[in-house]
């Protein structure tokens, strides 16, 4: 990516949303640079754990060996198969042999479910996680992943709107949280008209983010349009001025 892309969103970040935190980017790759290449470990922790790092400045690549979840070996496209009696662990369980997580009413639900949900062709044997101001020119964002207040994401919210005439350029599908910012928008960024996508709303990995916090993850082919018209939106308004002063 040209680094007077990164560091003009930089700037345009700060003129309108203050010290906001940049969002994270992540793509697929089979020679990941300047970056740490996560070891394989058998002990388990959700990725929106791990990306608590990314957050902070370190950049991270995994590979299928180091993604100990099941749900995130699926998500990110490093696996197709689901574990065995997957519709009862996300809806009633089985008495004595697995705890149902409860987020879909019955088995069959899950199943049907399933059915309709399509799969990463997988581009490279990493997935890289980067803070936007750590990107270098050799990066190629897919995706950006912003972790928003409500105030944040009533802006990016509209800001993804701004040259639609339709009001849908933005959902919530349901889904783990790394479904949410990595599975979805991925599959968006080759549509004729990609969406972003609100997420984190899964109770599993709300503990790994701060109360307050969603995410609004975007195509990176959508938030290079959502940049270039920054200066004419509602941004330059008093009603986002508003907005803004509540900003941290």
């Amino acid at each position: 990516m040209e680094i007077k892309t990164r560091d003009y969103f930089i700037l345009q970040w700060k003129k309108y949303f203050n010290e906001a935190p940049l969002p994270l980017i992540f793509y697929y790759t089979d020679n990941p640079l300047n970056c740490k290449v996560v070891p394989s470990s058998s002990k388990w922790r959700c990725l929106i754990c791990e990306l608590g790092q990314v957050r902070n400045g370190e950049s991270l690549a995994f590979n299928s060996d180091a993604l100990k979840c099941g749900g995130a070996k699926r998500y990110l496209g490093f696996a197709d198969k689901i574990r065995p009696d997957f519709e009862y662990f996300l809806s009633c369980g089985i008495e004595g042999k697995i705890e149902g997580e409860r987020y879909i009413r019955t088995p069959g639900m899950v199943k049907e479910l399933m059915k309709n949900q399509k799969n990463i062709t997988l581009p490279g044997k990493y997935i890289v996680f980067k803070r936007w101001d750590m990107i270098t020119k050799n990066d190629n964002p897919d995706v950006v992943v912003f972790y928003a207040t409500p105030d944040i994401l009533s802006g990016l919210f509209t800001l993804a709107n701004f040259d639609q005439s339709e009001p849908n350029s933005t959902f919530t599908p349901f889904g783990a949280g790394c479904g949410s910012i990595v599975h979805y928008p991925y599959l968006e960024k080759d549509n004729e008209r990609p969406r972003a996508v609100i997420g984190m709303f899964d109770p599993s990995a709300r503990p790994y983010v701060a109360s307050g916090e969603l995410t609004f993850s975007v195509p990176m082919v959508k938030f290079l349009k959502m940049i270039s018209y920054m200066d004419e939106s509602f941004l330059i308004t008093d009603s986002w001025k508003k907005v803004q002063k509540r900003i941290k």
